[in-house]
């Protein structure tokens, strides 16, 4: 099973990235699917999860409104775009398998850094 994620980097506050996770080595079309944070110090945090049944999906309080998590199960790819980003965003963000408070599987991460 692997999760790879792509599409970090640094941005302005009030800019936007779009996240990918590209999924390999499972039905991805059967599974929920979540983006979990982590800031420096801190706990993880969960993000946003989609569901594999009817695609509906869950937000922090932190991210809602700002944040949209999408999934291509064709292309066994979970998007998140993130608009609207503040310094506090500054995390490293993984794709997870399974719901957002206790995933099975992480990716690697991808940097996410935001400039004030």
């Amino acid at each position: 099973i692997q999760l790879v994620e792509s599409g970090g980097g640094m941005v302005q506050s009030g800019g936007s990235l779009t996240l990918s996770c590209v999924a390999s080595g499972f039905l991805f079309s059967n599974y929920d699917m979540s983006w979990v944070r982590q800031a420096p110090g801190k706990w993880p945090e969960p993000v946003s999860t989609i569901y594999a049944g009817n695609g509906s999906t869950y937000y922090s309080d932190s991210v809602k409104g700002r944040f949209t998590i999408s999934r291509d199960n064709a292309k066994n790819t979970l998007y998140l775009q993130m608009n609207s980003l503040k310094p506090e965003d500054t995390a490293l963000y993984f794709c997870a398998r399974g719901g957002a408070i206790k995933p099975d599987y992480w990716g690697r991460g991808t940097q996410v850094t935001v400039s004030s």
